[in-house]
């Protein structure tokens, strides 16, 4: 079956053809032709293909029928088409291999299937299942087969030249210019490489983890009920680690201690002898001790109990049960370790702990709230093709993995004459670590990596459920496994929708009082995830003006902790009688592998830090009231650990060192911190073992494929000091003229409030990149006026009329 090149590029049929300098000579012949696009010499074999190598018997193919003769008219319109071919070199492809999807002629190699999919799109629910089922029919035994545990299957990312190489020719932006110039032309092969997903194995009966490689072909025939399945690259048992935890153990855990004696009997002391109001928050136990070494998979529960079983939207936050010391092993499903320690009364209920409306939490809501409403009369300005974005001058790729969440690939900005200019090859939220600042148990224990522990991705929201974003928006699936390996769909995951963001510019000549005003427009990329108590929103919002800045809303119910009658502590917030918060912090890390004006392939950035020093008093500041820039570049990885300095308004600039502005300047990139604190803890806490990254805000690193999670792959109850950033930046190696990753880290103080009870009003915290001599002159002085004005009526009637 052939593959009309039209229906996926608007190159006109050619996008197979190896030299793109005679697309317009061959448009041209095939006008004069008169031929119907697509040319039929891509559908002709000038040659009889070589006969198809031998098919294994577990591969599925497609058998084609034969063609039926041409009739007369398309028999001369091939005729008038060999012309063509004179001009058309012979393509190489790749991989060399012949496949029964593809069919090699003399002259032109011919796309017998479309790529349907992006080498950096999220797998979908076909592929998932297909890799799946591989990596199941791998397993030596039926008991190996049904002691498997799908914690994560996601995307192996390709290497940078396999994006490039779709980018250009495949799909959006078809920008030929991606790949470098070569002799004679490029050399374009006729199919992308297959893609390929990455799982992470637990196996519940051996308690080893396993990461394996599947090569997925054409997985179209899972969909139709076949028993096509991928192909086994790699596997390779990981020792000493333990993967994320996963939903249904959290839930099996939860059903563990409830139904465990004596657990029953500590409740009835405490007055609860009704379990369904019980709640058994499973908590990973980190590292503190070779107590807690990976050889056990286990969990450190919090309790907590509702007042009404009635009820199911009740805070149940509200009432933490103390003094129970619970051991789950994940692994066997089993209390290895009780005790009742110290019998702390439950707090009272509190009347002002529930959130729902009016009088479901025995309240009254606001009367004089009026609809907001955004009106986008045309449409939006942004255009969604799959999952490429194009909006006024940016474009991107939206990704999405079950730990990081939301990733932004490929992200570019069209600059006039100087054509689509790349910025950032890849932007995500890695990993978030909640330590705690209370000394008593159990909150000492309470230092959560949310995104290796549980998983930001596959924790995200359903924003069929409550989605805050107003006007016209556009949402993403998202697919990830569970458990068991079946396939499960967050639908409207990912929002996508445009947002006013008030006034862009603005000048008024006081001379003539004309004035130009500019109104502010940002597209948000954004999804939410619930970790347990907490909510937490990462948005990608990108401006009119070049800027992209990465913000995380914070809000949920604080992690609570009960009181002894007339005891307070120094380490929280009493916030109601016998409750009190304990004091935490948030921190957030965004990986950015960067490539400022950087096509695939080159390694031209560098990163200088910048300081703002007061010139000393003397002859060159006689006034005292000079200061001035000062850039140092940083050359290597330990330089390159640096720290946010408000009184220097530091900042860093990732620069281009071969591209310049119009003033001779390179072009860059900054990246400006917003608010930011580091650990409050000591240099031996524990739970800076698993976290050294969080003793900096800033690392450089060299990039490198397999360096992706700032604590490693596996931070749950892992036992080695300082693994990943903080040991790969001992190699020291240079970035200086290099292909760059920024590891930003930045957190808040969590000083709770009472009016942050019961729920927490959304905290912000985020950090700017922001262009620096990227451009000539302002990038948004071309946001044309506002063309539409509401006219708000004496009566309240709005009447909207154009300017």
């Amino acid at each position: 079956m052939s593959v009309d090149c039209d229906s996926c590029c608007y190159y006109g049929g050619f996008c197979v053809l190896a030299n793109p300098l005679q697309w317009p000579q061959l448009r041209k012949k095939r006008r004069l032709a008169a031929l119907p696009p697509p040319i039929p010499v891509l559908r002709l074999s000038l040659a009889a293909p070589p006969p198809p190598p031998p098919t294994p018997a577990s591969a599925e193919v497609e058998v084609q029928p034969p063609l039926p003769p041409p009739p007369p008219q398309q028999q001369q319109q091939q005729n008038r088409a060999s012309a063509v071919t004179s001009l058309v070199p012979e393509v190489d492809s790749q991989p060399k291999t012949t496949t029964p999807s593809a069919a090699v002629t003399k002259g032109i190699q011919v796309m017998m299937r479309a790529q349907t999919h992006h080498p950096l799109d999220p797998l979908s629910a076909a592929e998932i299942s297909v890799a799946v089922a591989t990596v199941r029919a791998a397993g030596a035994t039926p008991e190996v087969r049904d002691s498997m545990r799908f914690v994560e299957v996601v995307l192996l990312e390709p290497e940078k030249h396999v994006v490039a190489l779709a980018d250009a020719y495949f799909f959006p932006p078809f920008q030929p210019s991606l790949l470098p110039r070569t002799k004679g032309g490029p050399v374009i092969p006729i199919k992308l490489p297959p893609r390929r997903a990455r799982l992470v194995v637990y196996n519940k009966k051996s308690n080893e983890t396993s990461v394996w490689v599947v090569e997925l072909t054409e997985v179209h025939a899972a969909t139709r009920g076949g028993h096509h399945r991928g192909k086994v690259i790699s596997s390779q048992v990981v020792p000493d680690v333990q993967p994320p935890m996963d939903a249904v153990e959290y839930a099996e855990c939860e059903a563990t201690v409830k139904d465990f004696p004596p657990f029953m009997e500590a409740m009835k002391r405490r007055g609860i002898e009704d379990m369904d109001l019980v709640m058994v928050d499973a908590w990973c136990v980190g590292y503190h001790s070779n107590a807690d070494a990976p050889s056990r998979r286990l969990a450190k529960p919090l309790i907590f109990c509702r007042t009404e079983s009635d009820c199911p939207m009740e805070n149940g936050y509200a009432r933490p049960v103390e003094g129970i010391h619970v051991l789950v092993d994940m692994q066997n499903m089993v209390v290895i370790e009780f005790e009742d320690r110290k019998l702390v009364p439950l707090p009272p209920a509190d009347p002002l702990r529930n959130y729902t409306p009016g009088e479901t939490r025995g309240g009254v809501d606001r009367s004089d709230v009026k609809p907001l409403q955004i009106i986008q009369l045309e449409g939006p300005s942004f255009r969604v093709s799959g999952h490429f974005v194009e909006w006024q001058k940016w474009n991107f790729r939206i990704g999405f993995t079950p730990r990081e969440g939301l990733v932004i690939y490929s992200v570019a900005y069209v600059d006039g004459s100087r054509g689509r200019r790349p910025v950032a090859h890849r932007l995500s939220f890695v990993e978030m670590v909640v330590p705690y600042g209370d000394p008593n148990e159990p909150h000492y224990r309470k230092n959560a990596f949310d995104a290796g522990e549980d998983g930001l991705g596959k924790n995200a929201h359903s924003l069929k459920k409550g989605c805050d974003c107003l006007g016209y928006i556009k949402y993403f699936d998202a697919h990830f496994t569970n458990f068991t390996g079946g396939v499960e769909t967050i639908e409207n995951c990912v929002c996508l929708h445009e947002e006013d963001h008030g006034i862009l510019w603005k000048h008024q000549d006081w001379r003539t009082g004309l004035a130009e005003v500019r109104r502010s427009r940002r597209l948000t990329v954004s999804f939410i995830c619930t970790v347990a108590n907490y909510e937490y929103g990462f948005f990608w919002h990108f401006y009119q003006d070049g800027k992209i800045e990465a913000e995380v809303k914070l809000t949920g119910i604080l992690s609570l902790g009960a009181l002894q009658p007339g005891e307070s502590r120094k380490y929280g917030t009493t916030i109601a009688p016998g409750l009190y918060a304990p004091v935490h912090q948030h921190f957030f890390v965004a990986r950015m592998d960067m490539a400022v004006d950087c096509k695939p392939g080159e390694a031209h950035n560098q990163v200088v830090e910048v300081n703002v020093k007061v010139e000393e008093a003397g002859k060159n500041n006689v006034h005292n009231n000079a200061f001035y820039a000062e850039e140092e570049l940083l050359k290597t990885e330990t330089q390159a650990m640096r720290d946010c300095n408000p009184l220097t308004a530091r900042h860093w600039i990732v620069r281009n060192t071969r591209t310049v502005n119009r003033t001779g300047q390179l072009t860059g990139y900054k990246l400006v911190p917003g608010s930011n604190c580091l650990p409050l803890a000591g240099s031996e806490a524990k739970f800076l073992r698993r976290a050294a990254f969080l003793k900096h805000n800033l690392w450089v690193t060299q990039y490198s494929r397999n360096e992706m999670y700032p604590g490693g792959e596996f931070p749950n109850q892992n036992p080695r000091a300082g693994e990943g950033l903080a040991t790969w930046v001992k190699l020291n190696r240079p970035i200086e003229e290099n292909n760059v990753v920024l590891w930003y880290v930045f957190g808040i103080t969590h000083i709770p409030r009472l009016e942050d009870w019961p729920v927490m009003p959304v905290e912000h915290i985020g950090f700017m990149l922001m262009p620096h001599g990227f451009f000539n002159c302002s990038p948004a002085v071309d946001v044309p006026p506002s063309t539409y004005d509401l006219d708000i009526k004496e009566n309240g009637v709005a009447k909207l009329s154009k300017l």
